[in-house]
């Protein structure tokens, strides 16, 4: 068996090839700067909705990539009250849901802050209120006391993914990445993010929650790179549809000798896709803004808006009679009168299809 990143000496003095990475290490700066002046660009209402969205995806997705579905509605609702936007339909949040809330924006909202052993523990409490992860019961807000290993397979058949850092060696481990996550130096934020991510899942300080913590950490520096809590992308989204790939990176790169090249191209790489996404958002949310001016005075019933909104959100499927009338809960002949209503004000269109297999879609407009 080869061995792991932390048994070599001084195995945090982590090197990397800077011509593997500086292509897509300057798009991610480039993005960056752009998706900022892009969303500055949309207006307070609209940029606001983009950051409720953005760290409500980042919760659910993060926590997805375990395994565990949080419901959508409570997380965007108890992320709202918490920064104070006003939002229609608000939910009550399960304790779970609040403690996972509170710890990603605590990191996101105050990443200024020091992160200090006691925030570290007080995240870990927050994520298990109960001190149970689903059945087991855990040690909660503190350092892990037991040997960790990461196995899958049957009983009797195991295969041990990857072991951890001895547990009495955790604390002197965690006190050294602390220092060095919060000392100023000259490396640049966006590679630190992506550094301490690595770092903090070789120690996996805790007895469950590493990967949730080291992705708030991300989220942490990523705000600090910027200057600014509002977050427009969501990195835990794309980790997500890379998962297989994720965990592959973080097993390979574990055996490595100190050179973690393939981990920082991977993540930058995650992270450009992440922010392409958002410039793709960027543009649907100007081109909404626009045409809501553009009708500012048009006479638009409440649910002629609400499926015209659906459309800009990016509709699934194709939008018929049918649906509509499913929709706003209405009669098929409502439907037909509000759909030729907006056909007259030049809003929609019908498609080639006929009859009852019609489709209708937004017409063109200019963006000025």
């Amino acid at each position: 068996m080869p061995k792991y990143i932390y048994e070599h000496k001084n195995w945090t003095d982590f090197s990397w090839d800077d011509k593997a990475i500086n292509s897509v290490f300057g798009e991610v700066k480039l993005k960056q700067g752009r998706i900022i002046g892009q969303m500055n660009a949309l207006g307070f209402s609209n940029k606001e909705d983009a950051t409720l969205n953005a760290l409500t995806l980042d919760v659910v997705k993060s926590s997805e990539i375990e395994g565990e579905i949080l419901n959508y509605e409570q997380v965007r609702s108890s992320i709202a009250r918490r920064l104070g936007i006003n939002t229609a339909g608000l939910v009550s949040s399960s304790r779970h849901i609040e403690g996972i809330v509170e710890m990603m924006l605590d990191a996101t909202q105050r990443y200024y802050l020091p992160l200090t052993e006691d925030r570290l523990l007080g995240w870990h409490a927050a994520l298990f209120p109960a001190g149970y992860s689903g059945p087991y019961k855990i040690e909660v807000g503190k350092y892990r006391t037991g040997e960790m290993q990461i196995v899958s397979g049957a009983i009797g058949r195991e295969k041990v993914h990857y072991e951890a850092v001895k547990s009495k060696l955790v604390k002197m481990e965690m006190d050294k990445f602390l220092d060095w996550f919060n000392s100023d130096s000259t490396l640049d934020l966006v590679l630190k993010a992506a550094i301490a991510h690595f770092w903090f899942i070789i120690i996996h300080p805790f007895d469950d929650g590493n990967g949730r913590i080291a992705r708030a950490l991300t989220d942490m520096l990523l705000a600090k790179s910027e200057g600014s809590g509002e977050r427009f992308y969501s990195m835990s989204s794309q980790i997500l549809i890379e998962r297989k790939r994720y965990y592959d990176v973080l097993q390979s790169v574990q055996h490595s000798s100190k050179d973690i090249s393939e981990w920082l191209n991977w993540f930058l790489n995650c992270l450009n896709k992440a922010m392409l996404m958002t410039e793709d958002a960027a543009q649907s949310i100007l081109h909404k803004s626009v045409f809501w001016k553009l009708h500012e005075n048009t006479p638009i019933n409440e649910r002629q808006r609400l499926i015209v909104n659906k459309l800009f959100d990016g509709f699934e499927g194709k939008l018929q009679s049918s649906k509509w009338a499913k929709i706003t809960k209405v009669s098929s002949d409502t439907a037909l009168r509000d759909i030729k209503d907006l056909i007259e004000k030049g809003i929609l269109k019908q498609t080639n299809e006929k009859g009852r297999n019609a489709n209708y879609e937004l017409c063109a407009f200019e963006l000025k």
